[in-house]
């Protein structure tokens, strides 16, 4: 009888819960709550805005701008036969999607502690959802990319598309799954440590130059041998280069430094999912 019963339940809470326990089967089951939060996500960031969704375009243009002034041209780091602003403007349209994954997924639990006491859903949907729907914005200034590659293309300059293109799907997945990852553990730690809330940005800002968005990777380890090593251990750094590679055929995509990367951004998620699993138990004693 009491097997009968048990069979009715859609869901069981209990106090107790397994170390680990990533039910990918619920989150499915959930997946037009997901559908909702992305809707959510990119309707409302910039609803009240003048410009609206233009900030996506302007904000990648004026950096690679700044970039192209300070880096190239006051401290005259060479880009080889690829226009400084385009070299730029492809690592910071790389390197923002990672930012926005990170910086928005860091802070799951304190800016949505209002819904997740009231209402039970999976709740590693929320940073999920700001993964997906970052894509959006990454797409826009992908857009952008292009329209400034071929500009430069039909003016002659040596610009190209490396033949293995088809691998920027790949990277993309990869930079969003290290973002959810680290997002997911900095948002469970900052339920009790509140100030790394405002070390985030200043973090993020060191992290950005420790992995080559201005610079080829080649270069440090020529200019500065000693320090080389914060940007061969750092995955992010690896993903910038090889997407250089792939839409400017400069750079070096290397089999080593990619299986390194992925095997750096799985253990990363799954020690976030693990964290996050045990953090959403009782964070909301401590928000």
């Amino acid at each position: 009888m009491n097997g009968s019963n048990d069979d009715l339940w859609l869901y069981t809470i209990s106090s107790k819960r397994k170390l680990i326990n990533f039910n990918f089967k619920e989150i499915w089951r959930y997946r037009d709550l997901l559908v909702l939060f992305v809707k959510r996500d990119v309707v409302t960031v910039y609803k009240q805005t003048i410009l609206g969704p233009f900030w996506y375009l302007i904000q990648p243009l004026f950096t690679a701008i700044t970039f192209t002034l300070i880096f190239n041209k006051v401290a005259n780091i060479e880009t080889g036969s690829v226009p400084p602003f385009l070299f730029n403007l492809a690592s910071i349209s790389v390197w923002n999607y990672f930012r926005s994954c990170l910086t928005a997924t860091s802070n799951t639990f304190s800016s949505n502690a209002g819904i997740f006491s009231k209402v039970y859903f999976p709740r590693i949907i929320s940073p999920l959802s700001v993964v997906i729907s970052n894509l959006m914005r990454f797409g826009i200034q992908l857009f952008i990319f292009i329209i400034f590659f071929l500009y430069y293309y039909l003016k002659g300059a040596q610009v190209s598309i490396n033949e293995s293109v088809l691998l920027f799907p790949l990277l993309v997945v990869i930079m969003g799954l290290l973002g959810l990852g680290l997002g997911m553990i900095i948002s469970s730690m900052v339920t009790k440590y509140r100030d790394l809330k405002y070390l985030l940005n200043f973090g993020v800002q060191l992290l950005m130059y420790t992995s080559a968005v201005m610079y080829p990777i080649a270069l440090v380890q020529e200019k500065l041998p000693r320090f080389a090593w914060l940007v061969e251990y750092n995955p992010m750094a690896y993903i910038i280069e090889a997407a250089r590679y792939v839409l400017l055929n400069t750079g070096d995509l290397s089999v080593k430094e990619l299986g390194f990367t992925i095997i750096s951004t799985m253990i990363l998620l799954l020690f976030g999912m693990l964290v996050f699993n045990k953090t959403e138990k009782n964070f909301i004693d401590t928000v």
